[in-house]
């Protein structure tokens, strides 16, 4: 996760971050807003015409949406239009209409709070301790020391504590796209070999990468008629602009759907393996600074932009890792409290001494029991995340700690490492990993989709 981390820093350091607002207390301006803060219900019930009191208090604040139990202020969204088109203006971004920028902005801060909002009832939390040690470790790997690096912040305009919430809130909108999303996706065997087998047949013995921006205008599942054709003039009228000069940059920021809008909707360099299918036969066609035509997909309406391509060179060698397991599976039937209560249990006999894979034999709930635990060698990029994650940490003939993943809680013993040179293992390695990405991209924008419609927003920028 920590690669995320020093994107963010660096991000921000060249004036490129688009910062999450933290989530928590409703400042104590609000107070006297024209608009009640009570429960969210209390203030949608609010009368639109001030009392007698009220017109003798200057309005020092207002809130422009509620999004669930939580409000956002006028004084919140001007700050944060305020750092984004600062940061647009450095990138040599044209800045669309300063209407449009603030309905984008405030929808990426609607987004970031429904997220939190989730990870909060979830009980994934960061506290001061993981934060001070995610501090720390961002300072050095930007070759900072600590003190180094609040002068970097500070530099920025942003105070040391408002950029500590920040960075804890994007860890924990990391750790709930891994639980919700990226724990759960799955590539098959006959996946790769498809994949595998396609880039064959197109004659590329290596996939092509594209640096590429994209415009996206969501269509909901199942929508009606009317609404298909309300999505499709906007995204007609993106069109309409871009041919008739308007840089794209711009034009994402000014009608994209997509969380890098904002960005001038930038998503960077990515195998062809990690696009959809869709985006890759168009960007084919596409020379640098070319833009497609209207792509349909199952989530809406699509233009794309390819900036620049390259056909990477050898595929580097793959580390593979020989392991042993014990599982305990988690199922509808099971208390979790037991199944967590019997790998603690195993976790401390083994620390007691008793063999692994006799412990193995006895008590794991899966196929590799009759092994004594032995999973065999395992590719990088092959298995899940977390599980990858901690073999990662371990040393030959190291046991790890209990973990959680979807499949339930493991034990963990590494017994030795290697690398594999053989092209065909980093063919398959980079086709799976490609594959991967490309199903959390599209299941996460999915879910955070489905989150938004379900939360109850209350947008009032226009009430005043």
């Amino acid at each position: 996760m920590m690669y995320r981390f020093c994107a963010l820093l660096m991000l921000l350091l060249s004036c490129r971050l688009v910062l999450a607002e933290s989530p928590t207390a409703v400042p104590a301006a609000a107070s006297a807003t024209t608009t009640p803060t009570a429960a969210p219900a209390d203030t949608r019930d609010a009368p639109d015409t001030p009392t007698d009191e009220e017109t003798h208090h200057p309005v020092v604040d207002r809130i422009v949406a509620v999004v669930n139990t939580h409000i956002i202020t006028q004084s919140e969204l001007d700050e944060r239009t305020a750092m984004i088109t600062s940061q647009l203006r450095r990138q040599g971004v044209q800045l669309p209409d300063q209407a449009i920028l603030v309905h984008q902005i405030l929808e990426k801060m609607i987004m970031d709070e429904v997220q939190l909002q989730y990870a909060r009832e979830a009980g994934i939390k960061v506290d001061d301790t993981q934060l001070d040690q995610a501090m720390a470790r961002l300072a050095e790997q930007n070759k900072l020391t600590l003190s180094g690096f609040k002068e970097e912040v500070e530099k920025e305009g942003l105070t040391w504590t408002k950029f500590r919430e920040e960075i804890r809130n994007e860890i924990i909108l990391s750790q709930v796209r891994e639980r919700e999303v990226e724990n759960r996706i799955f590539v098959s065997d006959n996946e790769v070999n498809e994949e595998l087998a396609k880039e064959k047949n197109q004659g590329n013995s290596t996939p092509d990468e594209y640096d590429l921006a994209h415009i996206l205008i969501t269509v909901p599942e199942n929508a009606p008629p009317t609404l298909i054709k309300e999505r499709q003039k906007k995204i007609q009228e993106a069109m309409n602009q871009l041919n008739n000069g308007m840089p794209f940059a711009q034009a994402a920021a000014a009608y994209s759907e997509s969380p890098d809008a904002l960005t001038g909707g930038d998503l960077g360099w990515r195998p062809s393996t990690r696009l959809p299918t869709l985006f890759v036969e168009a960007a084919g066609k596409l020379k640098p600074g070319e833009h497609s035509e209207i792509l349909r997909s199952p989530n809406g309406f699509h233009i794309i932009q390819v900036i620049n391509r390259r056909t990477p060179n050898a595929i580097a060698n793959v580390n593979q890792y020989h392991v042993r397991q014990i599982l305990v599976r988690i199922t509808p039937e099971t208390n979790p409290k037991d199944a967590q209560a019997k790998i603690m249990g195993l976790s401390g006999r083994i620390q007691g001494g008793e063999d692994f894979a006799k412990l193995a034999t006895l008590n794991s709930e899966d196929e590799s029991r009759n092994r004594g635990g032995d999973l065999g060698w395992i590719s990088e990029g092959s298995t899940l995340p977390q599980f990858e994650k901690v073999i990662k940490t371990l040393k030959p003939g190291e046991v790890s700690q209990p973990f959680e993943t979807p499949m339930g809680w493991h034990l963990v013993q590494l017994i030795e490492v290697r690398q594999a040179s053989d092209s065909e293992d980093g063919k398959k390695m980079a086709a799976r990993q490609g594959l991967r990405a490309r199903k959390a991209d599209e299941a996460y924008e999915e879910w955070v989709r489905q989150l938004r419609d379900q939360a109850f927003v209350d947008i009032r920028l226009d009430d005043h």
